[in-house]
């Protein structure tokens, strides 16, 4: 005979049904909270600690001496002087990268996109997820080989660009040929059914078709690169004055926040640095959230 259950029955398993999805949805909250809970303290300390030395002169001024550091923090009084020196380092370095890295990685991308399948295009898609695991230290070893020894002969903005370019590519180019995979082949083939030379369609027609998914993987790129400092510590050296000679040693962010790092005195600029740096990049982030979410 077949088992029927009774209205008290069907009850009881309807209220266990409840208190195990409470139990697994309290289990997951519980988890979420462990797991979010390092971030959350890691970006309240740092806000804590760094919203004291964030002031006008924090982005108008260049990094103070230890003797200036030391005064202040004697006398209980914010460090003078900033980081603009580091802030426009940075600028300067990461539109270097980005004016040598952009180009050469659509390029590359759209040639993987055109070539799938081909063992020359396979080789090359090999090297580039390879490349991107590469430590950056090593790509500032490269660079300084390359640039720092035989090009500049010495440390320089561009050395620095070279390492962090090299860095970007990987982003670019998968970003590129992930982008043109979605962008409908019709279209190309409507520009060639026109008569319009190959190069015009892929300038005026695929890459503009597919500019949100590009700009996206270009600032994933700038926001991947941007506090890295192995790579500049063998080739851009720093500069405690502004520089915008791109064959001389210049400063960044990031190097600053290491100098500030073997100064007792300067440890209030730590905090102030990597705050500028992380609200820098959480930026960056959430622009190319806002494009990826409109293509």
């Amino acid at each position: 005979m077949e088992n029927i259950n009774t209205p008290i029955e069907l009850t009881k398993n309807s209220a266990f049904r409840a208190l195990k999805d409470k139990a697994f949805l309290w289990g997951v909250i519980i988890v979420s909270i462990i797991t979010i809970s390092p971030i959350v303290l890691i970006i309240g300390k740092l806000v804590w600690k760094g919203v004291s030395q964030i002031n006008l002169s924090f982005f108008t001024e260049i990094t103070p001496s230890t003797f200036e550091a030391m005064t202040a923090v004697a006398s209980g009084e914010v460090i003078p002087g900033g980081i603009v020196n580091g802030i426009l380092g940075t600028f300067l370095i990461v539109f270097l990268s980005a004016i040598i890295a952009i180009p050469v990685g659509i390029l590359i991308g759209l040639f993987l996109f055109e070539n799938q399948g081909k063992r020359y295009a396979n080789l090359i898609r090999s090297l580039s997820d390879i490349l991107q695991g590469v430590p950056s230290i090593v790509l500032g070893l490269i660079a300084y080989l390359w640039v720092v020894k035989n090009v500049t002969q010495g440390y320089s903005a561009l050395a620095g660009s070279v390492a962090l370019a090299i860095m970007m590519l990987p982003l670019i180019i998968r970003s590129t040929e992930e982008t043109m995979k979605m962008i409908p082949g019709t279209l190309k083939e409507a520009g060639l059914a026109l008569g319009v030379p190959y190069y015009k369609v892929i300038l005026k027609v695929l890459i503009p078709s597919g500019i949100s998914g590009l700009s996206t993987g270009i600032l994933l790129a700038i926001s991947r690169i941007l506090g890295e400092t192995a790579p500049l510590m063998l080739t851009t050296l720093g500069n405690p004055m502004i520089n915008w000679d791109v064959t001389a040693p210049t400063s960044a962010v990031p190097l600053l926040i290491w100098d500030f790092y073997n100064d007792p005195n300067m440890v209030d600029l730590i905090w102030s640095s990597s705050l500028f740096l992380m609200g820098f990049v959480l930026t960056l982030n959430i622009i190319s959230k806002r494009i990826a979410a409109k293509q």
